[in-house]
């Protein structure tokens, strides 16, 4: 059975958008798409379900291609500028602690404080 594709443009009803994003990821916790994104993309560096984690964990180098990565970064990787490696952060979604996502609380920054 041929893969359905739909496309989000400009001119896509607001009312649709909500079923293509349950659809994206419904497709993204399949392992096998997620291998396929990160085989056939190029980028300087890929995080699954942890998107923002990727700058926190200094070992992984950050930066992009073309262009974009001019200037990779980030401990060993500010030296390593011309392998241009592709790191990839891939966190489990179970046991996801509240703690990472807002609202951010002084409790929270108390926590965090203790780990930093």
């Amino acid at each position: 059975m041929p893969m359905q594709t739909e496309t989000l443009t400009p001119a896509t009803e607001a009312s649709e958008i909500p079923k293509l994003v349950a659809k994206l990821r419904e497709a993204f916790e399949s392992d096998a798409v997620q291998e396929r994104v990160l085989e056939q993309t190029s980028s300087g560096g890929a995080c699954v379900n942890a998107t923002v984690m990727h700058v926190a964990v200094p070992d992984l180098p950050f930066g992009g291609v073309g262009a974009s990565g001019m200037g990779n970064y980030h401990g060993k990787a500010g030296f390593d500028v011309f392998s241009h490696r592709k790191s990839v952060l891939v966190k489990p979604t179970r046991l996801d602690p509240k703690l990472a996502y807002p609202p951010y609380t002084k409790l929270k920054e108390r926590i965090v404080r203790r780990f930093l």
